[in-house]
């Protein structure tokens, strides 16, 4: 009978959380939460930061019994932190869930016409704004979840501890100082939180960590200044020609890793075999797979979930916007590495330095850009990773796509290594969200059933039949 009755509020929760999208109470608050302007890379914006959670969401939250405390940054260049606590009984399991206030730079005029970053907009079945898919829908969602199931089951039956930060779209200054200041405050059992895409817009999909991202410069100055190359040409090396050379020594014509240091350990069965069932799809408007692109040997999804990757993300050398006939003194490249655990970020410039000199490089200079983000994985197996997947297709009917972990990176390394969490993420957009370019948008129909799986997932939490710690 008690089964029975968990089933009948279960369902109860989840039609009262499809009323609270299908009456448009849910489209009200996110466009309420994209008007707030929380650029965080734009200086003259910090106030914002600090409105979007005393003035929106430190009320909301504490209507349905939140403790909510906004917290400075230990770090001058990090934004405020909300630390909003519930506790209904330290006998019961802890939840600890994340979310980002803070958006990328609007970039306002190059918007499609009739569109803002900063006014919600239904078009073409999508909304438009700033931030819907990264992240105010991602945790106005969750948030809504818990509302709904604390309405009407009366009681969570369990603990949360919800973080949002405010500078997550500048690197997440100062956030492991401060998780690892505030240990206490951080008491928890698992962590869930939501970010990042789908893997296919309508296949629901968890991860269980992220790829790290470590950024780098390359530079290579040679002289003062410029030299007319009637003058020079062939008397004086280039930097621009021997920066492409060198650049050329890191990977192959094809994208393989020329660096054995930087090659990722195999992949176990586990996640070898998660990989498998996977099937990459950005949706509308996703660029087409360059098929004999990257690492030799490896599917497309074990390239991005299962590998390492280097990319170059600028090479300037001269003036490119008013080329003059002179050879440049100077040429910079910004490259990054995306790696996957298991991989020490601490050997990928000490093993460059050694490769470039190898091949008569060592006059090109290497230096760390800003505090990298570390590369985690949950294995699939772990008992929080099978019982959310069960929830989630318990609500949906439908099979879920099981990363190990995203191709893309997030502070996971913070809840997984600092506060010592196993990490589970339900992400409620998808890759063609363009989600840091003009145009930023969410698919409705993610939204609504991000709702619903929440909804059954924070309900069976609360049900008394969690994985012990």
């Amino acid at each position: 009978m008690a089964s029975m009755m968990s089933t009948a509020g279960r369902d109860t929760a989840i039609s009262a959380i499809e009323e609270y999208f299908d009456n448009g109470t849910f489209r009200e608050d996110l466009a309420r939460r994209v008007a707030i302007r929380t650029e965080s890379p734009e200086p003259d914006k910090r106030p914002e930061l600090y409105r979007y959670l005393e003035e929106e969401l430190t009320p909301y939250l504490s209507d349905f019994g939140f403790d909510c405390v906004i917290h400075e940054n230990p770090r001058p260049d990090g934004g405020p932190f909300l630390v909003a606590t519930r506790t209904e009984d330290p006998s019961l399991p802890t939840v600890m869930t994340y979310g980002h206030g803070d958006v990328v730079r609007g970039y306002d005029d190059q918007w499609q016409e009739g569109l803002s970053p900063w006014n919600m907009t239904e078009e073409n079945g999508r909304w438009y704004g700033r931030g819907t898919a990264d992240n105010k829908a991602q945790h106005t969602i969750n948030l809504a979840a818990i509302k709904a199931v604390l309405e009407q089951r009366g009681h969570l039956g369990f603990n949360v501890v919800a973080l949002i930060e405010t500078g997550e779209e500048c690197g997440s200054p100062g956030l492991k100082e401060f998780c690892a200041q505030n240990k206490d405050l951080f008491k928890a059992d698992v962590f869930i939180a939501s970010d990042g895409p789908r893997l296919r817009p309508e296949q629901p999909t968890i991860f269980m960590g992220s790829r790290g991202v470590f950024n780098f410069t390359m530079t290579l100055e040679l002289r003062g200044g410029g030299h007319h190359s009637g003058n020079w040409g062939g008397l004086l090396a280039n930097p621009g020609i021997i920066m492409a050379h060198a650049l050329a020594t890191i990977t192959d014509a094809r994208g393989k890793l020329l660096i054995e240091e930087w090659r990722p350990q195999p992949m176990t069965n586990s996640v070898r075999l998660a990989i498998s069932k996977l099937k990459i799809d950005g949706g509308e408007n996703s660029p087409d797979i360059d098929e004999d692109w990257g690492e030799p040997g490896l599917t497309s999804e074990e390239k991005v979930f299962g590998s390492n990757t280097f990319e170059v993300r600028s090479f300037v050398t001269g003036n490119p916007r008013n080329p003059v006939n002179a050879i440049p003194p100077k040429a910079v490249a910004h490259g990054h590495i995306r790696y996957v655990a298991g991989t020490d970020p601490m050997t990928f410039l000490p093993s460059l330095r050694k490769h470039l000199d190898a091949q008569g490089f060592n006059q090109i200079e290497l230096e760390a850009e800003r505090d990298y983000m570390n590369a985690t994985r949950l294995d699939p197996d772990h008992p929080w990773a099978q019982f959310s997947i069960k929830s989630i297709e318990k609500t949906t009917d439908q099979e879920v796509a099981v990363l190990p972990n995203l191709g893309g990176t997030l502070p996971n390394d913070v809840f997984a290594e600092v506060l010592e969490l196993p990490t589970i993420w339900v992400p409620h957009s998808y890759a063609g969200c363009s989600q840091h370019a003009p145009n930023e948008h969410v698919l409705p129909e993610i939204c609504r059933q991000g709702l619903q799986m929440m909804t059954g997932l924070w309900w069976d939490l609360g049900s008394g039949d969690t994985p012990k710690s």
